[in-house]
């Protein structure tokens, strides 16, 4: 199917459009983006590179790359490219040849014509120039349009413009600057009055403007770089592309953080909105002057001026559109594709020409698969504050209390015993924790144990010197005995009023006493309690009294044998009456 091709060559990027059955779309030249940069390498066979490969080797062969020689054009100085000389037209030539080779291949078929754009200021020299260059590549533009004119035309397919209406149009590219006044005819645009021009300013010079910055924060860093290093090459060569990358997300973002990834160094340079705003301010104020003087040339008044449209990439810098509009006083058109608008309008204008179609019946379809610019922020790198408690899983049992509530039936401790120090902080419930058998619940302890861990320090005298066995042990709920609380260990247990109210256990017999809990190693020295046999939490209270328990039962045995003592006598005794 027949299209109609307009091609936008750029300083820094190449952007193609096509306008087919009234509907206009942006054409894919790169292998990721719509755009290519316009960028051309010179292999040793001699085949010339452009676009994204020639952009691959320019990092480690910047010998035989060129780039920004829009700006070249009309200078008799010829660019050198691995000692071969190139007139900066003729690689506009082969730039334009090899974009309209990559349409053709994508559409199957030659475009019908091709529009292609070209700086306003451009003066008949210049023209001719670019004119017989494209003819020496085997190509036949159909029309040639000046930048202003394309974007005039684009904005009409956008908003509705009655013939007479007057536009100015500020087209600040990556590489040159464009002011023009256009005006809407039955046929089209036409420039009124002197368009006006800088061929030196653009985005690139933003560029440098945040590389200097970065120069200046770390020293004598780069100057120290040999330069014939490939990995000081590459490492310039990235530095240099985090500057473009900060200066698009200054677009959005009020700071950013560029990374300096240098043999040697490695830190970050944090630049601000203010500070790049400074540093571009004086030459977006060049550019005003400029819009000022194709204004008076065409003779209108800032009221007969309908809009003032933003054109190029670097129209998006917020600065701009502040500084116009305090300038002008009128509305500010800024297209959400200020890359694309020149493309589009170059294709809309051709199909216009050859009667196909007109900007108020075009379709736009914006099929841009390019990355938005990087929005890189001070606080990137901050993580987000973790929430104050972590919500417990469903089905988990909720964690125990600190401290474990005394059994049923026990007696409150006397007054002034030591109280138990706090226990360990429960960790939480594992997720879908099952709960514990009921084997494993120990029953209260008798009666008589608890009181006589209530008794007083007279009760303890009188019940120690009772001589009665300790209480049987009582038994688990599985049926088997509990064991006495020095099963474990077999440490006897701990002296009367000091079990698990906290106080230090009694040793064994022959061992050494344990330091006091003040000191390392104490009891209360850690996170549990250093309880012979048992945890704090698990083992029973021990009996009161103020007699060691080991000297009770040392009691217990000599009356036994006291006891068998005695049996033994009386059956002598009976014996002897009996025999005599």
């Amino acid at each position: 199917m027949a299209y109609y091709l307009g091609i936008d060559l750029g300083t820094t990027y190449t952007a193609a459009a096509a306008e087919r059955d009234g509907v206009v779309e942006s054409l894919t030249l790169g292998n990721r983006t719509a755009s290519v940069p316009s960028v051309v390498y010179l292999r040793d066979d001699g085949e010339i590179l452009v676009g994204e490969a020639a952009t691959r080797r320019a990092t480690t062969d910047p010998g035989r790359v060129a780039r920004e020689f829009k700006r070249r054009v009309g200078d008799p100085t010829p660019i050198i490219l691995g000692g071969t000389p190139y007139a900066a037209e003729m690689l506009m030539a082969r730039l334009l040849r090899w974009a309209v080779d990559r349409v053709c291949e994508q559409q199957g078929e030659p475009p019908k014509a091709i529009a292609l754009t070209h700086p306003a200021n451009w003066g008949p020299y210049k023209l001719d120039l670019f004119t017989q260059a494209v003819r020496q590549v085997d190509l036949d533009a159909a029309l040639m349009l000046a930048e202003p004119v394309a974007a005039a035309t684009f904005y009409a397919s956008q908003r509705s413009l009655a013939p007479g209406s007057t536009v100015a149009v500020y087209d600040l590219g990556g590489g040159t600057f464009d002011a023009a006044v256009v005006r809407r005819t039955a046929q089209g645009f036409e420039i009124i009055g002197s368009p006006e021009g800088m061929e030196r300013l653009g985005g690139i010079d933003f560029d440098e403007a945040v590389f200097a910055h970065v120069r200046e924060a770390i020293g004598d860093a780069l100057d120290a770089l040999d330069p014939e290093e490939p990995a000081a090459q590459a490492a310039v060569a990235r530095l240099r592309q985090e500057c473009i990358d900060a200066k698009e997300a200054l677009s959005s973002d009020t700071d950013v953080s560029i990374p300096v990834l240098l043999p040697g160094l490695q830190t970050e340079v944090r630049l601000t909105r203010s500070e790049f705003e400074a540093m571009i301010r004086p030459a977006i104020s060049e550019t005003i002057v400029a819009l000022r003087r194709a204004i008076r040339s065409a003779g209108v008044k800032d009221d007969d001026i309908s809009a003032v449209l933003l054109v190029g990439g670097s129209s998006r810098i917020p600065l701009v559109a502040q500084m116009v509009g305090a300038e002008l006083g009128r509305p500010i058109a800024i297209d959400a594709h200020p890359k694309d608008a020149i493309s589009f309008g170059a294709a809309i204008a051709v199909a216009q020409r050859r009667g196909a179609a007109t900007p108020e019946s075009i379709t736009t379809v914006l099929a841009d698969n390019r990355p938005p610019p990087p929005t890189m922020s001070s606080d990137a790198g901050r993580r987000p504050a973790p929430p104050t408690a972590r919500p417990a899983p469903p089905g988990a049992r909720p964690a125990p209390p600190t401290a474990r509530p005394a059994p049923p039936g026990a007696r409150p401790a006397p007054p002034g015993a030591r109280p138990a120090p706090p226990g360990p902080a429960a960790r939480p419930a594992p997720p879908a924790a099952r709960p514990p058998p009921p084997s494993d619940r120990r029953p209260a302890p008798p009666a008589g144990a608890a009181a006589a861990k209530s008794a007083g320090p007279g009760q303890a005298a009188r019940q120690g010197s009772n001589d009665r066995p300790a209480p049987p042990a009582p038994a688990r709920s599985d049926g088997r005995p509990a064991p006495p609380a020095h099963a474990s260990t077999g440490a006897r247990p701990a002296p009367p009023g000091q079990g698990s109210s906290g106080a230090r256990p009694a040793p064994p017999s022959g061992a050494r006493p344990a330091p006091p809990p003040g000191r390392p190693g104490g009891p209360t020295s850690g996170p549990y309690q250093t309880v012979t046999g048992h945890h704090s939490s698990g083992g029973y209270p021990a009996v009161g009294g103020s007699r060691p328990a080991s000297l009770a039962e040392d009691r217990t045995v000599w009356i036994v044998l006291g006891v068998i003592a005695a049996v033994a006598l009386v059956v002598i005794l009976v014996v002897a009456i009996s025999g005599g």
